[in-house]
């Protein structure tokens, strides 16, 4: 896939790609220079450790992203086929 980059620096970045890499809008992400290549990606989701009985959980600081319902099934999905594959857990 190519695109241009516009007068004021701007990149689109295209839909395959934003929806393959779960970008949405107001999504924040980093870019870096490697070997002369230009690498995105998105910035981690701050998170604080908090225990919650006896379980200790990740709550997010800040905003946090709202997931689909679609999106919610998929990672379920790849949990389950994960814990039936040798080495899952």
């Amino acid at each position: 896939m190519e695109t241009t980059i516009d007068k004021a620096g701007r990149v689109v970045v295209p839909r395959a790609v934003r929806e393959a890499a779960r970008l949405h809008p107001g999504t924040r992400v980093r870019f870096r220079v490697r070997d002369g290549r230009i690498e995105i990606e998105p910035v981690p989701l701050d998170v604080s450790l908090e225990r919650r009985g006896s379980a200790v959980v990740a709550v997010p600081r800040g905003g946090r992203p709202v997931l689909t319902a679609s999106e919610v099934d998929e990672t379920a999905a790849g949990l389950r086929s994960g814990a039936s594959s040798p080495g899952g857990t």
